[in-house]
């Protein structure tokens, strides 16, 4: 198996990538600085720099990989932003950190994986119930969760456009016990990674365009 994962400095994405290794898969991962880089080239990986808020870092990546053939694709590039409880405005400065990593990133990625993908490939974005319309309970957050649904919408576009090459899927990770979800999560990063991973693999035709739990459960919109 080919996987490629976009952010795998740390947390889920790190976890994605040393899951995928120890079962033999062939792992491409990106991080933004060498430090990074080293530790993915150390565990096995081919290591690829890449800051998705850079457009130049950005358009290198076709060339990178293409005809890779990946059989597994993940963005997971993303920020939280400000601890908001509120309708508290962001900052000029926020604002465009988090919408510069989760979606504008996202728009100059995806469109450059499509000749990378193998036949029946798995196409995810790492988003976030946060994102749901249907579950949406708090405001907590605001900007996060504006980032989150615009990542969704994108993720939608590109099943669209890739329904013969791969299932595409958008996935929620469980709150993780890592530096953007904190000590307090609920859940341990390895499980999480496992269960992205085990609902990715169960994924079949039907699934394309959904989003999902990291369980495999069905998440409305």
């Amino acid at each position: 198996m080919k996987t490629l994962i976009i952010g795998a400095s740390r947390g889920i994405g790190a976890e994605l990538a040393r899951q995928y290794l120890a079962d033999g898969a062939t792992v491409t991962a990106t991080a933004r600085s060498e430090a990074d880089l080293a530790v993915l080239r150390r565990a096995g990986a081919q290591a690829l720099r890449l800051d998705v808020t850079d457009a130049t870092s950005a358009a290198t990546l076709a060339w990178q990989i293409d005809g890779a053939g990946f059989d597994v694709v993940i963005f997971n590039a993303g920020v939280y932003g400000p601890r908001t409880s509120g309708l508290e405005a962001p900052s000029t400065e926020d604002f465009d950190a988090v919408m510069h990593t989760n979606v504008l990133g996202a728009m100059r990625v995806l469109p450059q994986l499509t000749d990378s993908l193998a036949p029946g490939a798995r196409l995810a974005v790492v988003s976030s119930r946060m994102a749901s319309m249907g579950l949406r309970e708090s405001a907590a957050g605001w900007l996060y969760r504006a980032s989150k649904a615009a990542l969704n919408s994108l993720l939608k576009d590109a099943s669209i456009v890739l329904r013969d090459r791969a299932i595409c899927v958008a996935l929620h990770p469980g709150w993780v016990r890592t530096d953007m979800g904190g000590p307090g999560a609920d859940l341990d990063v390895t499980d999480s990674a496992a269960g992205l991973r085990r609902t990715l693999a169960a994924l079949q035709p039907t699934d394309h365009g959904g989003f999902f739990n990291f369980d495999g459960t069905a998440l409305p919109w």
